[in-house]
Protein backbone atom coordinates (compact mmCIF):
# COMPACT_ATOMS: atom_id res chain seq x y z
CA UNK A 1 0.00 0.00 0.00
CA UNK A 2 2.68 2.07 0.85
CA UNK A 3 4.46 1.50 -2.61
CA UNK A 4 1.11 2.68 -4.00
CA UNK A 5 0.50 5.73 -1.64
CA UNK A 6 4.05 7.23 -2.67
CA UNK A 7 3.60 6.81 -6.62
CA UNK A 8 6.09 4.09 -7.09
CA UNK A 9 5.21 2.58 -10.55
CA UNK A 10 8.11 0.60 -11.25
CA UNK A 11 6.67 -1.84 -8.19
CA UNK A 12 3.60 -2.51 -10.70
CA UNK A 13 4.68 -5.50 -12.08
CA UNK A 14 5.76 -7.06 -8.90
CA UNK A 15 2.88 -6.79 -7.01
CA UNK A 16 0.57 -8.02 -9.59
CA UNK A 17 3.22 -10.85 -9.55
CA UNK A 18 2.11 -11.08 -5.45
CA UNK A 19 -1.72 -10.71 -5.83
CA UNK A 20 -1.32 -14.46 -8.05
CA UNK A 21 0.56 -15.54 -4.60
CA UNK A 22 -1.61 -17.60 -1.71
CA UNK A 23 -0.73 -15.78 1.60
CA UNK A 24 -2.70 -16.32 4.76
CA UNK A 25 -3.22 -13.21 5.79
CA UNK A 26 -5.53 -11.88 3.27
CA UNK A 27 -5.39 -8.24 4.82
CA UNK A 28 -2.35 -8.21 1.77
CA UNK A 29 -4.66 -8.47 -0.56
CA UNK A 30 -6.65 -5.47 0.61
CA UNK A 31 -2.94 -3.70 -0.05
CA UNK A 32 -2.55 -5.10 -3.36
CA UNK A 33 -5.62 -4.33 -5.03
CA UNK A 34 -5.14 -0.91 -4.15
CA UNK A 35 -1.50 0.14 -4.61
CA UNK A 36 -2.25 -1.79 -8.00
CA UNK A 37 -5.13 0.53 -8.83
CA UNK A 38 -3.61 3.51 -7.76
CA UNK A 39 -0.03 2.79 -9.74
CA UNK A 40 -2.13 2.52 -13.07
CA UNK A 41 -3.62 5.81 -12.38
CA UNK A 42 -4.00 7.95 -14.51
CA UNK A 43 -4.22 5.59 -18.04
CA UNK A 44 -4.95 2.27 -17.16
CA UNK A 45 -7.16 2.08 -14.13
CA UNK A 46 -10.26 0.55 -15.44
CA UNK A 47 -8.24 -2.19 -16.43
CA UNK A 48 -6.28 -2.52 -13.55
CA UNK A 49 -9.39 -2.16 -11.68
CA UNK A 50 -11.09 -4.99 -13.65
CA UNK A 51 -7.88 -7.35 -13.40
CA UNK A 52 -8.11 -7.10 -9.40
CA UNK A 53 -12.28 -7.52 -9.52
CA UNK A 54 -11.67 -10.77 -12.30
CA UNK A 55 -8.95 -12.42 -10.19
CA UNK A 56 -11.25 -14.14 -7.82
CA UNK A 57 -10.05 -12.82 -4.45
CA UNK A 58 -12.69 -10.88 -2.96
CA UNK A 59 -9.89 -8.65 -1.11
CA UNK A 60 -7.94 -7.82 -3.60
CA UNK A 61 -11.16 -6.55 -5.43
CA UNK A 62 -11.74 -5.14 -2.00
CA UNK A 63 -8.68 -3.32 -2.08
CA UNK A 64 -8.67 -2.51 -6.14
CA UNK A 65 -12.30 -1.03 -4.66
CA UNK A 66 -11.11 1.08 -1.77
CA UNK A 67 -8.58 2.68 -4.14
CA UNK A 68 -10.75 4.11 -6.32
CA UNK A 69 -12.98 5.52 -3.43
CA UNK A 70 -10.24 7.10 -1.68
CA UNK A 71 -9.08 8.92 -5.21
CA UNK A 72 -12.86 9.87 -5.77
CA UNK A 73 -12.25 8.22 -9.39
CA UNK A 74 -15.14 8.23 -11.77
CA UNK A 75 -15.25 4.89 -13.86
CA UNK A 76 -16.85 5.22 -17.69
CA UNK A 77 -19.85 3.20 -17.94
CA UNK A 78 -18.82 -0.18 -19.17
CA UNK A 79 -16.34 -0.40 -16.06
CA UNK A 80 -19.36 1.00 -13.87
CA UNK A 81 -21.64 -1.79 -15.19
CA UNK A 82 -18.72 -4.37 -14.97
CA UNK A 83 -18.88 -3.10 -10.94
CA UNK A 84 -22.44 -3.96 -10.54
CA UNK A 85 -22.00 -7.04 -12.18
CA UNK A 86 -19.69 -8.58 -9.44
CA UNK A 87 -21.36 -6.63 -6.20
CA UNK A 88 -25.28 -6.81 -7.07
CA UNK A 89 -25.58 -10.50 -6.94
CA UNK A 90 -23.76 -10.60 -3.46
CA UNK A 91 -25.62 -10.91 -0.43
CA UNK A 92 -26.18 -7.50 1.22
CA UNK A 93 -24.43 -8.26 4.17
CA UNK A 94 -20.82 -8.61 2.25
CA UNK A 95 -18.63 -6.18 3.11
CA UNK A 96 -17.30 -5.61 -0.56
CA UNK A 97 -19.96 -3.26 -0.97
CA UNK A 98 -18.64 -0.88 1.17
CA UNK A 99 -16.09 0.98 -1.08
CA UNK A 100 -18.06 0.96 -4.51
CA UNK A 101 -21.21 2.68 -2.47
CA UNK A 102 -18.61 5.02 -1.65
CA UNK A 103 -16.77 5.81 -4.89
CA UNK A 104 -20.59 5.79 -6.80
CA UNK A 105 -20.54 9.80 -5.39
CA UNK A 106 -18.74 10.67 -8.90
CA UNK A 107 -20.64 7.66 -10.95
CA UNK A 108 -23.60 8.20 -12.82
CA UNK A 109 -26.61 6.34 -14.14
CA UNK A 110 -29.61 4.60 -13.06
CA UNK A 111 -28.20 1.56 -12.44
CA UNK A 112 -25.27 2.80 -9.75
CA UNK A 113 -29.09 5.11 -8.00
CA UNK A 114 -30.22 1.07 -8.18
CA UNK A 115 -27.62 -0.15 -6.42
CA UNK A 116 -26.96 2.73 -4.03
CA UNK A 117 -30.80 2.40 -2.53
CA UNK A 118 -30.37 -1.02 -2.28
CA UNK A 119 -27.16 -0.72 -0.13
CA UNK A 120 -28.65 2.26 1.51
CA UNK A 121 -32.05 -0.32 2.44
CA UNK A 122 -29.26 -2.99 3.56
CA UNK A 123 -28.42 -4.23 6.97
CA UNK A 124 -24.92 -2.80 6.92
CA UNK A 125 -24.94 0.69 8.89
CA UNK A 126 -21.24 1.07 7.06
CA UNK A 127 -22.54 0.10 3.69
CA UNK A 128 -25.95 2.32 4.20
CA UNK A 129 -23.92 5.35 5.42
CA UNK A 130 -21.55 5.39 2.26
CA UNK A 131 -24.70 4.80 0.07
CA UNK A 132 -26.82 7.42 1.75
CA UNK A 133 -24.26 9.91 1.24
CA UNK A 134 -23.26 8.92 -2.66
CA UNK A 135 -26.66 9.70 -3.35
CA UNK A 136 -26.44 12.80 -2.39
CA UNK A 137 -23.80 12.87 -4.62
CA UNK A 138 -21.32 13.67 -1.30
CA UNK A 139 -17.68 11.73 -0.66
CA UNK A 140 -16.76 10.91 2.76
CA UNK A 141 -13.84 11.12 4.32
CA UNK A 142 -12.26 8.28 5.48
CA UNK A 143 -8.70 7.74 6.85
CA UNK A 144 -6.26 5.47 5.91
CA UNK A 145 -6.33 1.71 7.14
Amino acid sequence: MALGMCGYRPALGLLRDLARRPFEATMVYTALGDAIVRLSAPEAIAGSLLWCLDSGTPMLADGALRAVAMQRLCLDTATIDHVLDLLEPLDPHDGLRFWAAAAAAGWQGSRVTRFLHECAAGPRSDVAGAANSSLQGTYQTYTPL
